[in-house]
Order: C-alpha cells, then sequence, then structure tokens
C-alpha cells in the first residue's frame, strides 16, 4: 500500500528532502563506500538506500539519521531545530514580555 503523503508535502520540503539525498550520496561517494557496503552499515538494503539517496520522505527519519552517523555528518542534526536558532520563536517570546515588572505589595497589618 503506498503512501500519500508525498503528494501532498509542501514544493520546499520536496526540494530539501531531494537534496538531502543527493547530498548523502556526494558525501558516500567521496569517502569511496560503496552501496553495498553502505547498506550493509545502515542495517537497511540496498533498495532502500538508493530511496535515501533520492530523497523519498517515505523512508524513516531514523534510517536518515543511521546513515549520516554512518558518514560522520550527524552532529548537525541535533541542532536541526535548536532553540537558539529559532529567530520566529525568540521574536515571539520577546514580543510576550512584560513591558513592566511591579514588586508585590506588602501585605498592610491591620491594627485592633
Amino acid at each position: 500500500m503506498r503512501s500519500n503523503a508525498y503528494p501532498s508535502l509542501p514544493l520546499p520540503v520536496k526540494r530539501s528532502l531531494k537534496k538531502l539525498g543527493e547530498d548523502i550520496a556526494d558525501a558516500r561517494r567521496r569517502r569511496r563506500i560503496p552501496t553495498t557496503l553502505m547498506a550493509k552499515r545502515a542495517m537497511i538494503s540496498r533498495a532502500t538506500l538508493a530511496r535515501v539517496e533520492k530523497g523519498v520522505p517515505q523512508v524513516s527519519l531514523g534510517i536518515y539519521a543511521t546513515v549520516l552517523f554512518i558518514l560522520g555528518l550527524d552532529k548537525r542534526l541535533a541542532d536541526l531545530a535548536d532553540v537558539r536558532a529559532d529567530d520566529i520563536g525568540l521574536g515571539l517570546e520577546e514580543d510576550r514580555l512584560p513591558r513592566k515588572i511591579y514588586l508585590p505589595r506588602r501585605k498592610r497589618e491591620t491594627k485592633p
């Protein structure tokens, strides 16, 4: 059964996945790793590796991460959605900061 996820992806996402796949293929070739050995190291089939290198979105993120690990490119994976690099989120957070900060009022002592 084929998934309908691919046609519904936004065009920039499709392009990004395609570029990721091409970059993975280039990195593998630069390291002179044959597809058979790469697939064996990643514990996937050569067909799945071919799908990774094409940027197919139905391949799990775990497989992409494993392939990046084998190539030594996994360090940046952890920083993809890093809070410190989220300019929009940081801007929204700044907008929500209070303009003035008041100290809590002291409770008045009642006289008997």
